[in-house]
């Protein structure tokens, strides 16, 4: 297993010898393999040919030549207990930082990691091998995180098994197409031969003038209706029978309603207050709308 005790015991034992600072954390990478059972079957120059990946040959070779050419670093693995697939790691210097890929024998992207060489390793260091790193179990960590589970499948496994709680936020603030998303989690799916519209409706009257198209149609709302209404429609009386108004007792048009205008702005006469009901009459009578010709001076 890949921890910075048993990377510092792989360094030790192979004692290598380091003439950059990049060659440190390219080490480090290996040791890593090496650490986590893989084996090495090529290194330096023989790592860079075409068919390094392909070759046949499973001889595990030692570190000669590993550091040879400048500024690049190539190593080829395999994991008996993970199968026979070889494993191509190559290491690129880049802006003071070194770019670590790994490839699979058979997978068609290679696994990438980033390495900030000055976050890891000591310009003076001296003969010690513990004091030519820092932060060397963080080091181990990524490495890990990014080449070797990824290579394995374990992170596969757990994702696949197991959504983190960052996933589960996402999925459930994607918008949800109700009853008819049969992938969605959160809802249930209905009973049987009973169909729901795939959005809700809002009921239809002068302030929502109805459901969309394909939506059904629903019943009752504040008016109990469209803008088709008989002489006793409950929205012209308010709260209480009786009073003119609409819905609340609040004369003239209902906040939010969509209706033509009553005829051009600012021409007397056509104020929207002007157009509200009068109450109905004790004793029954005429239709409100209708002149009240029964009683008054010119009763006839």
């Amino acid at each position: 297993m890949a921890t910075e005790q048993s990377i510092m015991a792989v360094i030790r034992a192979a004692r290598p010898s380091f003439r950059s600072r990049y060659d440190k954390v390219a080490f480090v990478v290996h040791a890593s393999f090496v650490a986590a059972g893989y084996v090495l079957h090529a290194t330096g120059p023989p790592a860079f040919t075409d068919d390094a990946l392909s070759s046949p040959s499973y001889d595990e070779v030692g570190l000669e030549d590993w550091n040879d050419l400048e500024d690049n670093y190539a190593f080829v693995y395999s994991n008996p207990e993970k199968g026979s697939k070889k494993v191509l790691v190559k290491c690129l210097v880049m802006n003071e930082k070194l770019l670590v890929d790994a490839l699979k024998e058979g997978d068609s992207s290679p696994l990438h990691l980033e390495v900030d060489v000055g976050e890891y390793v000591e310009d003076n260091g001296g003969t010690n091998y513990g004091s030519q790193f820092k932060n060397l179990g963080k080091l181990v960590a990524n490495v890990k995180k990014e080449l070797l589970d990824k290579l394995d499948g374990s992170l596969a496994t757990t994702s696949s098994s197991q959504p983190s709680s960052s996933e589960t936020r996402d999925d459930r603030s994607r918008p949800r197409l109700g009853a008819d998303d049969t992938e969605d989690p959160y809802v249930s799916p209905p009973p049987t031969g009973f169909v729901v519209p795939p959005v809700p409706g809002f009921g239809g009257s002068d302030i929502f003038p109805g459901p969309g198209a394909g939506m059904y149609p629903s019943r009752g709302d504040i008016g109990g209706g469209s803008m088709l209404v008989g002489p006793d429609d409950p929205r012209f009386f308010g709260g209480r029978i009786g009073e003119p108004g609409f819905h609340g007792g609040l004369p003239g048009v209902p906040p939010g309603a969509r209706f033509d205008p009553y005829g051009p702005p600012g021409v007397p006469g056509f104020e929207p207050g002007r157009f509200v009901r009068n109450p109905r009459r004790p004793g029954g009578g005429t239709h409100p709308d209708l002149e009240h010709f029964h009683d008054g001076s010119d009763f006839i």
